[in-house]
């Protein structure tokens, strides 16, 4: 599960990485928004919703994950 979690956080850098650069260079278009859509869609991804559910039992329970 620890590597789920360093995986979307380094593509979700990665895309704001992409977002960051289309502002620099004035270019407000689909190089944005696509970018923008796949943030959104990890950011409430149902497997995710999951994982922490699952890290709050391991919590609850004092387990080691």
């Amino acid at each position: 599960m620890k590597s789920f979690s360093i995986i979307y956080a380094l593509l979700i850098g990665f895309l704001a990485g992409i977002i960051i650069y289309s502002f620099f260079k004035n270019s407000w278009g689909l190089l944005t928004l696509i970018p923008l859509y796949f943030i959104y869609k990890m950011v409430n991804d149902p497997k995710n919703r999951r994982v922490k559910e699952l890290q709050g039992l391991f919590k609850e329970r004092n387990l080691k994950w």
